[in-house]
């Protein structure tokens, strides 16, 4: 019975760092406000969040409300979120409407209706996603990279 409870730990932890990953949905728990530092930000008349570092920041984020495409940057066998990536949000038909550097973890959009191509870069290696935004649910991406370099 020790052996069993000593690997259920691991496993656990495992799953909810799997799972916080990549669940992009919002928590219940209460955000300290006090540390975090998340502003929203615009370009191009686009507006979005950025950021996710610690919980309170992640939770800030995922708390927010208006944004219609949820994105969310991970490495790694654990998911390990990662704020280092490029991102680049074109219309249909190739005009770029949004372009940060080093976003991420989380990066919240609020985009008018339309289709759209997100490139999301990271140590030169490319992820590419559609969506179409329109005005039912926010649209959720999942950009994963396998290694950290």
């Amino acid at each position: 019975m020790k052996t069993f409870h000593s690997l259920l730990l691991p496993i656990a932890t495992v799953g909810v760092f799997v799972f916080s990953a990549i669940s992009p949905a919002a928590s219940l728990e209460p955000v300290d406000g006090s540390g975090v530092q998340i502003q929203r930000q615009e370009e191009n008349g686009i507006a979005y969040l950025s950021g996710g570092i610690g919980e309170d920041e992640a939770h800030a984020i995922q708390q927010a409300t208006g944004y219609n495409l949820h994105m969310t940057f991970s490495v790694g066998p654990l998911n390990e979120y990662i704020p280092d990536v490029s991102v680049v949000i074109q219309k249909d038909h190739g005009q770029t409407v949004l372009t940060l550097n080093e976003a991420g973890p989380l990066v919240y959009v609020q985009l008018p209706a339309g289709k759209y191509t997100v490139v999301a870069s990271r140590n030169g290696e490319e992820r590419r996603d559609t969506a179409d935004i329109g005005s039912g649910a926010a649209r959720n991406m999942v950009f994963h990279w396998n290694s950290k370099s």
